[in-house]
C-alpha cells in the first residue's frame, strides 16, 4: 500500500482571545482599499459590523443613512477602490461574550494571497448552527494582524483535507470565478461499504436541497434538482470496503455523499446519509480490525491557477493517520489499482 500517512492541525500556543463587536458611538467614514473593492455594500457592512443585528444593517441601508461618496446607494451597490463609506452609529445586539481560542493548522501553502491548510475531521470551517466557532474564527484569532482572511470554499465538519482561504479580496474573487467556470480540479479519497466494480464510473444525478421539520439541512436526488456530476475511480479493495477517488465536476452541497448513497454505496462513518448500523458496529474493534469513529471522506488534492501569477498549482494532503490505520487493519483482498 502507498504511504498514506497524514497531518493534523496544531493549536497555537497563545492564550484565548475575546471575540467582540466594535462599539460604534459616532459616525464613521471608511476609505475602501483595493482588497475591499468589488464586494456589495451589504456584505461589507455585515462583515465589519460584528454584533449588529442583520435586520438593523439593512434598515439603515434602506433609510439612506449609509452613504458612499456622500450619495445614497442601495444594498446591491458594489464598492470601488477609494470609495468613502459613511457608516452611522449602529446599535449592537445584546450578545454573550465568548472566547475564540486561536489555532493554526497544517499549512500546505501560504503567500501574500493565499493560505491553504489541511483541516482535520471534526472541526467546522465556521461558526453557526450550534457551533460557536470554526477554522476561520480560530485563524483570525491566531492572526490578529491579518487584515483580510476569508474562506474560498467549505468542507463539511466531518470531512478532512485541503481548505483554501484568501488573504486578499482579489484572490477570493479570482478563485470563486475559477470554481464557477470549472477551472479547478478537486479530488477526494472516500471509503465505501461494498464491492465497487467499475474502474471508472460517472454519476450524474440531480440534487435538491431541503430542510427537515427539525431544521436540519439535507440533500436528496430529485428530478428538477441542480445538475451534479461526480467521477469515481476505484483505487483498492479492503475486505468488504472499497477505496475510491471522487473527482468533482460540479460542487454541490453533500454531492459525493448523496451520489454514493443513492448508488447503494454508503460512505463509512457518514452519520447523515450512511448505514447507521454499520457505523455503530465500526465504533468497536473486531478481531484485528481497529475501531473507526469518523466519516471516511478526505479532500486529498486540488489544482487551480494562482490568482496572482496565473501559474498552475497542485496541492496534496495525505490521508490522515486514523484512516491509514483502519485500512491497514482490514484484510486486503485486492491490490490497489494501477
Amino acid at each position: 500500500m502507498k504511504d498514506l500517512a497524514g497531518f493534523y492541525g496544531k493549536a497555537a500556543e497563545t492564550p484565548p482571545v475575546r471575540s467582540r463587536a466594535s462599539v460604534q458611538p459616532e459616525v464613521q467614514h471608511v476609505l475602501i482599499s483595493e482588497d475591499e473593492a468589488g464586494q456589495r455594500i451589504d456584505n461589507f457592512l455585515l462583515r465589519i459590523c460584528k454584533g449588529v443585528p442583520k435586520s438593523h444593517v439593512y434598515r439603515v441601508l434602506r433609510s439612506g443613512q449609509v452613504r458612499v461618496n456622500k450619495g445614497r446607494i442601495d444594498q446591491t451597490y458594489r464598492l470601488q477602490k477609494d470609495d468613502v463609506v459613511r457608516i452611522p452609529p449602529l446599535r449592537l445586539a445584546e450578545i454573550v461574550s465568548r472566547y475564540v481560542p486561536g489555532a493554526e493548522y497544517k499549512i500546505l501553502l501560504e503567500d501574500a494571497h493565499l493560505l491553504v491548510i489541511d483541516k482535520p475531521a471534526g472541526v467546522a470551517v465556521h461558526g453557526g448552527s450550534g457551533v460557536n466557532f470554526g477554522v476561520i474564527e480560530q485563524l483570525r484569532a491566531a492572526r490578529p494582524g491579518e487584515k483580510f482572511l476569508e474562506l474560498v470554499h467549505r468542507l463539511d465538519r466531518d470531512t478532512s483535507g485541503i481548505l483554501l482561504l484568501a488573504k486578499k479580496r482579489s484572490a477570493l474573487t479570482n478563485l470563486h470565478a475559477q470554481m464557477r467556470d470549472g477551472e479547478t480540479d478537486k479530488r477526494y479519497l472516500v471509503l465505501v461499504h461494498g464491492d465497487w466494480k467499475n474502474q471508472k464510473q460517472h454519476v450524474r444525478l440531480p440534487l435538491f436541497k431541503y430542510t427537515t421539520a427539525e431544521g436540519e439541512r439535507r440533500v436528496r436526488v430529485q428530478e428538477g434538482g441542480q445538475i451534479s456530476h461526480t467521477v469515481f475511480n476505484r483505487l483498492a479493495s479492503y475486505g468488504e470496503f472499497t477505496l475510491l477517488e471522487a473527482e468533482l465536476k460540479t460542487g454541490r452541497t453533500h454531492q459525493i455523499r448523496v451520489h454514493l448513497a443513492s448508488s447503494g454505496f454508503a460512505i463509512v462513518g457518514d452519520e447523515k446519509y450512511g448505514d447507521f448500523a454499520l457505523n455503530h458496529g465500526l465504533h468497536k474493534a473486531d478481531g484485528t480490525r481497529l475501531p473507526f469513529k469518523r466519516m471516511f471522506l478526505h479532500a486529498h488534492q486540488i489544482s487551480f491557477l494562482h490568482p496572482e501569477s496565473g501559474k498552475s498549482v497542485t496541492l496534496n494532503a495525505p490521508l490522515p493517520v486514523e484512516c491509514v490505520r483502519f485500512l491497514s487493519s482490514q484484510e486486503k483482498i485486492s491490490a490497489p489499482a494501477r
